[in-house]
């Protein structure tokens, strides 16, 4: 359902099946854009006629607004954010991960098998010692096991493999640093 009209929330057009067409070049954005944005990494639930209020705006003004940030791929998607804590997800793991080659099939290989797990959260690749640094979201232990032995170890690529744990979590944050007012 799409709920971003001049009464209602964003549209959460999220869905992987619907390729989104090529972004249009990004707009200069002004104090007004950025506020948009500030206010939607916020809470990206607002109705378009709350977030109008927030920034200062009629609704249609801002809606035409938050569209054409849209296609400019400056708002990729609207998301919930989950507890982990609260689905079961206990660990929140980093592993490191060296590989025997760095040839470019050798890390395409690598992430496209990364990339088709769940517990993956997020998957970088990096300069220093280890190739590719990963965090995991599993419940315990064992699953952390089943997931190395399983998953990371069968993979050709992968030479050496160390994980660290999170002891606790200091800051987690997904808003971006906008700048401006």
């Amino acid at each position: 359902m799409n709920k971003r009209s001049t009464n209602t929330s964003p549209s959460r057009s999220t869905s992987k099946s619907t390729p989104r067409p090529p972004p249009t070049p990004a707009p200069a954005l002004d104090t007004i854009d950025l506020r948009i944005l500030r206010e939607l990494q916020a809470d990206a639930g607002l109705s378009n006629v709350e977030l109008a209020r927030r920034v200062h705006l009629s609704p249609s003004p801002c809606l035409a607004r938050v569209k054409a940030l849209e296609r400019a791929g400056l708002i990729r998607q609207y998301v919930a954010l989950l507890d982990a804590q609260q689905l079961g997800l206990h660990l929140n793991v980093f592993i490191s991960i060296s590989l025997k080659q760095q040839s470019r099939q050798a890390l395409e290989l690598f992430e496209a098998r990364v990339c088709a797990r769940d517990e993956v959260m997020e998957c970088y690749l990096m300069t220093g010692d280890a190739d590719y640094l990963l965090r995991v979201a599993v419940p315990d232990i064992a699953a952390l096991e089943r997931f190395i032995l399983e998953q990371l170890s069968p993979i050709p690529q992968v030479e050496k493999i160390r994980s660290s744990f999170a002891l606790k979590q200091v800051r987690y944050k997904t808003a971006l640093p906008l700048g401006g007012t």
